[in-house]
C-alpha cells in the first residue's frame, strides 16, 4: 500500500490526486494537512466476495502544530472483473468511511458506531439477526495460484494456535479456491468499538478432496490495529472470537 521511500508530501499528493471524491473534503481538513510532518498508514478493515473487493485504510498525519489528523480510505471494485479499475474514496470523519464501505457491502458489518445506547442495541440485535447462517450456495472454485494463496493467509496469520505444518503442507497441493465472508459485526470491547469479520478459504486439493482455513480479521488490539487470526477449523475460530468479545 505504503512506499517506505515516498515522503509524507508525496503520499498525500497521491491520496488527493486518486480520489473520487477528494472535492468533498472540507477546504479546513486540507489546509491542515499542509503542515503534515509524518504519516502511518495501515489496513483497518476488508472485505472480500465473489461481488466486491473492498479495503479500508486509516492514514494518520502529524502536523507541525503537534496534532494528528487521519483520512479514512476506500478502495472498492468488483470482485467478479479482474479488469474493473480500483475506485478510491478519502474521508476525514470515521463513521462517514463506515456509511460508505456499508453502502457498498449491503451490510451493518461495517455500520459507523453510535454513542446512543438504545441504536446501539438495536444495532446489535439486527448484527445477530444478520449473522445467522445463510442458506447454502453452490461453490464455485477458481484456480488461481491457490498454493500461494493458502501460503499467504498462513504467513499473515499472527496467532500463536495457526494451522500446523501438516496443514500447510497438505495446503500445498491445492490447485483452486473460494472465499467466503461468513459474516462480521462491530462490537465493544474495552471501552471502544472493534471489528470483527470471519472468512472462509476453501481449497480444492489435487485429489479431489476439500479442505479449509477459517480467518478472523478484527480490530482487538491494544493499539486498535488491523490483526489476523486463523485457524483449522470454524469451531476454534469463532470460539477465539467470543473469547475476544466477551459473547456468552
Amino acid at each position: 500500500m505504503s512506499d517506505p521511500y515516498e515522503t509524507t508530501e508525496q503520499h498525500l499528493d497521491r491520496l488527493l490526486r486518486r480520489a473520487l471524491n477528494s472535492f468533498d473534503l472540507p477546504d479546513s481538513t486540507v489546509d491542515r494537512l499542509g503542515s503534515a510532518l509524518a504519516h502511518s498508514s495501515s489496513l483497518y478493515s476488508s472485505h472480500h466476495s465473489p461481488v466486491l473487493h473492498r479495503e479500508t485504510y486509516r492514514h494518520t498525519y502529524l502536523l507541525a502544530d503537534g496534532s494528528a489528523l487521519t483520512l479514512w480510505e476506500l478502495v472498492h471494485s468488483g470482485g467478479r472483473d479482474e479488469q474493473e479499475p480500483r475506485r478510491h474514496e478519502l474521508y476525514d470523519d470515521e463513521g462517514d468511511a463506515h456509511i460508505a464501505a456499508a453502502r457498498l457491502a449491503g451490510s451493518l458489518s461495517d455500520a459507523p458506531a453510535f454513542g446512543d445506547e438504545g441504536i446501539q442495541g438495536d444495532l446489535e440485535i439486527l448484527t445477530v439477526i444478520m449473522s445467522a447462517p445463510p442458506a447454502p450456495a453452490p461453490r464455485t472454485y477458481a484456480p488461481d495460484n491457490s498454493a500461494d494463496h493458502a501460503r499467504r493467509v498462513l504467513r499473515r496469520a499472527e496467532n500463536s494456535d495457526r494451522p500446523s505444518e501438516e496443514k500447510a503442507r497438505l495446503l500445498r497441493a491445492a490447485f483452486a479456491h473460494h472465499i467466503t465472508q461468513i459474516f462480521g459485526h462491530q462490537r465493544r470491547v474495552d471501552g471502544r468499538e472493534a471489528g470483527f469479520t470471519l472468512y472462509e478459504h476453501a481449497f480444492l486439493l489435487l485429489d479431489g478432496s476439500e479442505t479449509s482455513l477459517w480467518e478472523v480479521e478484527h480490530t482487538a488490539t491494544p493499539d486498535g490495529r488491523h490483526m489476523c487470526e486463523v485457524y483449522e477449523d470454524e469451531h476454534t475460530a469463532r470460539t477465539a472470537m467470543e473469547s475476544r468479545t466477551r459473547i456468552c
